[in-house]
C-alpha cells in the first residue's frame, strides 16, 4: 500500500527537504503541497490523503485550526493529522492533541523518525517525538505530597504483565522498534500488544495509553 501524503509549511526550503525525505520512500507519494493552512484544509478535503504533515505557523489558516478543521472531535471522517514544527511549547503540542492531531515531531527530528511518524499515522497510530512525550505527559503523573487526584475506574479487563511492560515503554516515548528491542519480542508482537491495551483502556492511540499510565503511576 502507498502512502498518500500532503505536505503543508509556508517555508519551499522545508517542503523541499521533506519531500525529498519521504518521496524518496517506497510506500509513500506526495500528492500535495501547500504553503498555507487555507489551502491545506482545501486539498485534504477534495484529495483525502491518508496523511496530512502540517506546520503550526502557517499564513491564513495557522496548523492548530487546520487539524481542527480536519481531524477534530465535529469532523465525520477525520484525516490523520502530524504536525512537524520548529516550537516546542507546550500548549502548542496539548492544543494538536485535543484538536485531533494523531502526531507531534519537532523540524529537528531524525528523517527515520519522520519517515516512521508518517506510517505511524498512516496506521492509525501516534507517535510524538520522545523528548516531548515524556515532559509533557509526566506533568500527568500523581504529585508527591499534593492533594489526591479522584481514582480512575479501572480497566474493563485487566492489563497483563506484558502489556503493562509495553505500556511503560510507551509511556517514556519509545518507538514500536525500539519496544520490540527492549523486550526481545516482533514488532508484530508488540502491534497485538498495543492493539489489546487500546481496546482494554478504550485509547484511542498510544498517547492516551501513555497519558493513562502517567495518571496512574505505572510508569516506573
Amino acid at each position: 500500500m502507498t502512502i498518500r501524503l500532503l505536505l503543508a509549511d509556508d517555508q519551499d526550503m522545508i517542503r523541499t527537504a521533506f519531500r525529498m525525505i519521504l518521496g524518496t520512500q517506497p510506500d509513500i507519494e506526495v500528492v500535495a503541497e501547500a504553503a498555507d493552512g487555507e489551502t491545506a484544509v482545501e486539498q485534504a478535503r477534495r484529495l483525502r490523503p491518508d496523511v496530512c504533515l502540517l506546520d503550526i505557523r502557517m499564513p491564513r489558516i495557522d496548523g492548530l485550526e487546520a487539524t481542527r478543521l480536519l481531524a477534530g472531535p465535529a469532523v465525520r471522517d477525520p484525516l490523520n493529522v502530524l504536525i512537524v514544527t520548529t516550537f516546542d511549547l507546550d500548549e502548542y503540542v496539548y492544543q494538536a492533541l485535543r484538536n485531533g492531531a494523531c502526531g507531534f515531531l519537532l523540524k529537528d527530528t531524525s528523517p527515520n523518525l519522520l519517515v516512521e511518524a508518517v506510517r505511524a499515522a498512516a496506521a492509525g497510530t501516534t507517535l510524538i517525538s520522545p523528548a516531548v512525550t515524556v515532559r509533557l505527559l509526566s506533568h500527568l503523573a500523581p504529585r508527591r505530597g499534593g492533594e489526591p487526584e479522584p481514582p480512575e475506574p479501572p480497566p474493563t479487563e485487566p492489563l497483563t504483565e506484558r502489556e503493562l511492560a509495553v505500556v511503560r515503554l510507551v509511556a517514556h516515548g519509545h518507538t514500536n522498534d525500539e519496544i520490540a528491542g527492549r523486550l526481545y519480542v516482533t514488532l508484530s508482537t508488540v502491534k497485538t500488544h498495543l492493539a489489546n491495551v487500546q481496546r482494554k483502556l478504550s485509547a484511542r492511540n498510544r498517547v492516551e495509553i501513555a497519558a493513562w499510565a502517567w495518571r496512574n503511576d505505572v510508569c516506573s
